[in-house]
């Protein structure tokens, strides 16, 4: 007992004696395969059959196929050119034992098991009867008309067929081609009989109602319910088209009649296909649905006036979108007769908004009294849609039937601008308080943000519309300009249970508002463009301190924005004068300064405030025809530079922008333009002096500011002053020598060019490195 190791020691053994078993495991495994390979080598994997890209069945297809087609042509052949060769005896002779042939031969092919031999000599046998029906007119019945005999022939060879292929019924060919075969006796014979179109139609909707008796009752194979289904929506089409072009026509009641037909025929289809398929179920329903309101309406067309055609179409559609609505109606059904009314309501919609359209462009058009009745019509339909989207296009089309009211009854001008002015506050103030339209709605929060949203583009549109019309007269357009101001801030403040999106466009339309009834006023004030460019900065000025009182809400940005947009209105409504220019800029300047005082301002306002006070100085010296700037910018650059030393003293990390582009600006660019129109040679210098000064400067303390400003100003002096060298040397030189040197360094680039982007790369990222 003294002799067994502790546990952890016997544990370690243990380990080590299994890893040394598993190695040796490994290697008898190894070559007990590698003995195995040896006494039993692997067979070499047989070669590729060359060749074979179709399998016997196809080729054997395609065999009989063609077999098959040029037997068909060499019959065809026969009775067309060898015909006359014998007499009447040896021609039906001929036929007769051809035909028999060919009919029984595929029975004694089926037997052996040559199922596709069968069925083309079936197919040739079933030409050869159509050869032999042909023959016979040419022989014993020359006198027939050729229509009324190709409708008894096709009825006769149908019934023919279907005998064959119900004896044989191995073969797949005889049924469909009887299917086919069927489809013409009755519009042959409609045509042949000369009733005229209707007749025609009608023989056609009756096949197509037996087609689709054969592929619902019969239970026939799948080739015989696809030639069926085939011949059905064919004819069933040929109907329907004809019934259309009759009822919008002198035969309106035949052809509705025809079409309500044709309807009952597709919803019955789409009945007894309600639990198979419900695709053909929906695409039958609405067919029907289509068909019914084309067959009703073209009976009202006949009684109602010129028009109030379209608004009997859309009773009609309302009516089958009742009738879906019954409750033993199966889902398939009643989404087809949805989607069929659904389609002629947006339809009547699309009728009823041309007029619209042409009464909001061109004012006093007047719009007919049919085009609102529509519009409410279909607006109270979709009200009763429990759908979020139902309700939100009830919505739209309840504005724009609300829109047409006051041109439909004529309203004087006055009362029309305040119809439309009405209509837009009603719809503010749903935005406000969209929950009284998502009653039993689901889903009621989401549904009442779409809707207010849909609300606020419904009042968009009404406030244009009013707008618009009220551009005619400059008192209207600054009452309705203040107006529409008004009910848009009252709903950007109102609406605090809606998102920011829709407080923060109903604030910016509000801006824009108020921006037109400053502008109408300064017109109806006949101030000139300068005097309204002031006026006008009333806007921005309001926007500054609405942003202020906002701060960090989120309308505040977007409002501030539309208020600096009516700044740069007022900036190009005083481009003409630059005296009044200069003043528009500085008071720019201003409010961009009065901006920056907000620390999340900042930023961007102070650089937008410098520019704009630089830019107004520059302007009123170019205005007062200053010919030495210096003397005015100097006392700017110099306390703005002491100013900026100030500043990075304090705050190291703030940008040489901030701190010296101001105060360089100030100076340098007035003097630039100076320089550049003085032909003296004392200002340029003292300009490329000063310039080199601050570059070098600029490059010794690493700052971008001053490095760049003065580099740009000194290379365009010099540019400056070498331009009349430049001038006469090119003079002097050959005409093709400049296009040569281009050519030379354009080349020289070429070879070069990744070394100067990446030298060009080396210096942005110097010159970036600077503060």
């Amino acid at each position: 007992m003294d002799n067994i190791p502790p546990p952890a020691q016997e544990l370690a053994l243990v380990e080590r004696e299994l890893v040394q078993l598993d190695a040796r495991r490994a290697q008898l495994l190894a070559r007990r395969a590698w003995l195995l390979s040896v006494l039993h080598p692997p067979l070499p994997p047989a070669p590729p059959v060359a060749g074979r890209e179709t399998s016997p069945r196809s080729a054997q297809n395609v065999l009989l196929t063609l077999g098959g087609a040029l037997l068909t042509v060499a019959a065809v052949a026969f009775t067309l050119v060898s015909w006359g060769h014998l007499g009447i005896a040896g021609r039906a002779a001929v036929l007769g034992v051809v035909t028999a042939v060919a009919l029984a031969a595929p029975v004694a092919l089926l037997r052996r098991g040559l199922a596709s031999t069968a069925e083309s000599v079936a197919g040739l046998g079933l030409v050869l009867m159509v050869l032999d029906a042909y023959a016979l007119h040419r022989v014993a019945l020359p006198d027939a008309g050729g229509l009324g005999y190709a409708a008894v022939a096709s009825g006769v060879l149908a019934v023919l067929w279907a005998g064959y292929g119900t004896g044989v019924a191995r073969l797949r060919l005889p049924l469909p081609a009887a299917v086919a075969a069927a489809q013409l006796p009755l519009p042959l014979g409609a045509l042949a009989a000369d009733a005229g179109a209707l007749p025609v139609a009608w023989a056609m909707l009756v096949t197509a109602g037996l087609d689709a008796v054969l592929a619902l009752w019969a239970r026939p194979s799948p080739a015989v319910r696809g030639v069926a289904c085939a011949g059905a929506c064919a004819a069933g089409a040929w109907a329907v088209l004809t019934g259309v072009r009759l009822s919008v026509g002198a035969g309106g009641a035949g052809g509705a009649v025809l079409l309500l037909g044709a309807s009952g025929l597709a919803l019955y289809v789409a009945w007894r296909t309600a639990a198979l398929r419900e695709d053909v179920t929906v695409v039958c329903a609405a067919a029907a649905g289509l068909a019914a309101v084309a067959g009703a309406g073209g009976l009202l067309r006949g009684v109602l006036p010129a028009g109030w055609v379209v608004p009997g179409y859309l009773l009609c559609a309302v009516a089958v979108a009742a009738v879906a609505g019954a409750g033993r109606v199966p889902g398939g059904v009643r989404l087809g007769l949805l989607g069929a009314s659904g389609v002629v309501q947006g339809l009547s919609v699309a009728w009823a908004a041309a007029p619209l359209m042409m009464a909001v462009v061109v004012p006093g058009f007047g719009v007919p009294w049919s085009t609102p009745v529509v519009l409410v019509t279909v607006a109270a339909v979709l009200a009763v849609v429990r759908w979020t989207a139902a309700r939100s296009g009830a919505l739209i089309v309840a504005s724009a039937a609300a829109l047409s009211l006051p041109e439909a009854v004529r309203l004087p001008y006055a009362a029309s601008l305040a119809a439309q002015l009405v209509l837009t506050a009603a719809l503010l103030a749903l935005v406000a308080r969209p929950q009284a339209l998502a009653r039993r709605l689901p889903q009621q929060g989401a549904a009442a943000g779409v809707l207010a949203a849909v609300a606020l583009g419904c009042g968009l549109a009404s406030a244009g519309a009013a707008a618009w019309a009220a551009s005619a007269g400059p008192v209207a357009s600054v009452v309705v300009a203040g107006v529409l101001a008004v009910l848009f801030a009252g709903a950007a403040l109102t609406a605090v249970t809606q998102g920011v999106t829709v407080r923060a466009v109903a604030a910016c339309v509000a801006v824009v508002a108020a921006a037109g009834c400053v502008g109408a006023g300064a017109g109806l004030a006949a101030l000139s463009s300068h005097g309204t460019a002031l006026a006008l900065l009333a806007v921005p000025a309001a926007t500054v301190a609405v942003g202020a009182r906002l701060r960090l809400h989120p309308v505040a940005l977007p409002v501030e924005l539309t208020g600096a947009g009516a700044a740069v209105v007022a900036v190009g409504l005083a481009a003409g004068r630059p005296a009044h220019l200069a003043l528009v800029l500085a008071l720019c300047g201003v409010l961009a300064a009065a901006t920056a005082v907000r620390p999340e301002r900042r930023p961007v306002a102070g650089y937008a405030a410098a520019v704009l006070c630089v830019a107004a100085t520059w302007v009123r010296l170019a205005a007062s025809g200053v010919s030495a700037p210096e003397a005015y910018t100097l006392p700017v650059t110099v306390p703005a530079l002491v100013v900026g030393v100030l500043r990075r003293r304090r705050d190291p990390e703030a940008s040489s922008w901030a701190a010296y582009g101001p105060g360089l600006a100030a100076t340098l660019v007035p003097s630039l333009f100076a320089a550049w129109g003085d032909a003296q040679w004392a200002r340029p210098l003292l300009l490329g002096l000063g310039a080199l000064a601050v570059t070098l400067v600029g490059a010794r303390l690493r700052l971008q500011a001053p490095l760049v400003l003065g580099g740009v100003v000194l290379a365009l002096v010099g540019l400056h002053e070498l331009a009349p060298y430049i001038a006469q040397v090119v003079g002097a030189l050959p005409r093709w020598l400049p296009p040569a040197l281009a050519g030379l360094l354009l080349l020289a680039v070429g070879a070069t060019y990744e070394q100067r982007l990446r030298d060009a790369r080396r210096l942005r990222e110097r010159v970036g490195r600077l503060r």
